[in-house]
């Protein structure tokens, strides 16, 4: 009896266990670590199919897991930098561990693997967006004339302008979209927010964070790019506005530059057809002076 009841604790508890799996999403990394003797899959398709059978096998079981990506140079460092034989199971299994408190990961919630990996990309460049990012705001010191740490003074600036646009956003749905060309390519960043019962406005925090930091780092480097904001409402027609970055705040486009700049594809260059009902209007006044532009160091 006392077996049995023990049997069935473990079996709680392990349900109690959050677990994070590693996943080479592509062929490519896939066919790196096939490099290590003790890495057994020989067909990338089938290891997918496995890797899902197992989400699938963990689910059922109650168990919460979350699929982080597995980028091989980078646990070939990690092994380096902490003295570990790479051709381990257990070595693999410290660094999918590190990954769960550092890298990207997305939790599986009974999504097809076709589903979940093109997130788990995104999620991946969303955060090597943001340190980039980070990294070159860092690296831009203070102020010659005035000694203002201009990374700092051009994120408090940025997280103002975010502010005032989507205060002065119709009520609904926001999607915003900021780009900031930056060597080796342009940086992008997403941003969803919308209200709640009480007309309070709700967002992600790590999206926010990023959104500001890109914005952060055009306006600090004078950099070209461009924010565009679509508003979407019950019983409305979808709004489409847009600023260009411009010294240290943002300038409003005109419908006609609205209208370009949404249907050009950021990464390509490429025109993207316009759909139908959709407004594309000149934005909302964000206000004057240097609470609402900046100041030029």
């Amino acid at each position: 009896m006392a077996h049995t009841e023990y049997q069935t604790m473990r079996r709680v508890l392990r349900r109690e266990i959050a677990g994070t799996i590693g996943l080479l999403t592509d062929e490519h990394d896939f066919t790196v670590m096939r490099r290590y003797r003790t890495f057994t899959f020989n067909d990338h398709t089938t290891y997918l199919q496995q890797v899902e059978s197992l989400l699938r096998t963990l689910a059922a079981q109650g168990s919460h897991t979350t699929v982080a990506l597995f980028d091989p140079e980078d646990y070939a460092e990690f092994c380096a930098h902490n003295g570990l034989e790479p051709d381990t199971a257990a070595s693999r299994t410290r660094f999918t561990a590190e990954l769960a408190a550092t890298g990207p990961t997305v939790p599986y919630e009974g999504q097809p693997l076709a589903e979940l990996v093109p997130d788990l990309v995104d999620e991946a460049v969303r955060k090597a967006t943001w340190e980039y990012a980070t990294t070159l705001l860092a690296r831009i010191g203070n102020c010659a004339s005035c000694g203002e740490d201009i990374g700092r003074a051009s994120f408090a600036r940025a997280s103002h302008l975010l502010t005032r646009v989507l205060d002065t956003a119709s009520p609904g749905e926001r999607h915003l979209v900021c780009s900031v060309s930056a060597a080796p390519e342009t940086l992008v960043a997403v941003l969803r927010a919308d209200d709640d019962a009480e007309g309070t406005t709700r967002l992600d925090e790590a999206e926010a964070l990023e959104f500001t930091t890109v914005l952060a780092l055009g306006l600090a480097t004078g950099s070209a790019g461009g924010l565009v904001m679509r508003t979407t409402a019950p019983d409305t027609t979808d709004r489409v506005y847009g600023w260009r970055l411009r010294g240290e705040g943002l300038q409003p486009l005109t419908a006609g530059e609205v209208f370009d700049a949404y249907c050009t594809d950021v990464a390509s260059g490429d025109l993207v057809s316009p759909e139908s009902g959709v407004d594309y209007c000149v934005p909302p006044d964000l206000g004057s002076g240097e609470e609402a532009t900046g100041h030029t160091h």
